[in-house]
């Protein structure tokens, strides 16, 4: 897939309904915390629902005019303001197909870029190999198992806590405070 066949956007309302064929598909249900057999209704209602002190950062991949993925970044508030936590699915159909990195990308441009967030967080099953991979590019690292973290498919599965952590150093760079290495921050 053409990576500039993709394009990502803010999530609109009209979005709705085909993000709700993307997250009751099997794979992309498999590898978030969704239920199956969500209504658009049920969607419609938890996505302008928007948890108090926290702001949201929703975005969608579209090829063709088609919503092919999603990815959701909360902030924290308080004491946790510098922190970020984020969950995607693309469609079945789209995996493996560069809609992942895609999202990957435009979310971390705006937690480093315009949020200023420090630390990025997710939790991922650990039989979600491709996912797992993905993050480990964007500089995820393990942090720790969290077991019989929920229930799928008739048993529990177990989770990795992962985290993104960047300090702001001098003269325009970043540090990745686990690595001590230092990269120059993109400009446009």
């Amino acid at each position: 897939m053409n990576a500039s066949a993709i394009v990502i956007r803010a999530q609109e309302p009209e979005d709705i309904a085909a993000l709700t064929e993307l997250l009751n598909q099997p794979r992309a249900l498999w590898g978030t915390l969704q239920l199956p057999y969500a209504s658009v209704a049920s969607r419609r209602a938890r996505s302008e629902a928007t948890a108090p002190g926290r702001t949201a950062t929703r975005i969608v991949a579209v090829i063709d005019g088609k919503v092919v993925g999603s990815l959701g970044l909360d902030r924290f508030d308080g004491r946790r303001a510098h922190v970020g936590a984020f969950g995607m699915a693309v469609r079945d159909d789209y995996a493996g197909r560069g809609v992942g990195t895609a999202l990957m990308t435009a979310m971390i441009e705006q937690a480093d870029r315009w949020l200023g967030l420090t630390r990025l967080e997710l939790n991922v099953f650990v039989d979600n190999v491709r996912a797992i991979a993905l993050y480990e590019r964007f500089g995820f690292e393990r942090e720790g198992l969290l077991r019989s973290y929920a229930f799928r498919d008739g048993a529990y599965v177990d989770s990795l806590a992962m985290a993104r952590v960047r300090m702001h150093g001098a003269a325009g760079a970043e540090q990745d405070q686990t690595k001590g290495s230092s990269m120059p921050v993109r400009r446009a």
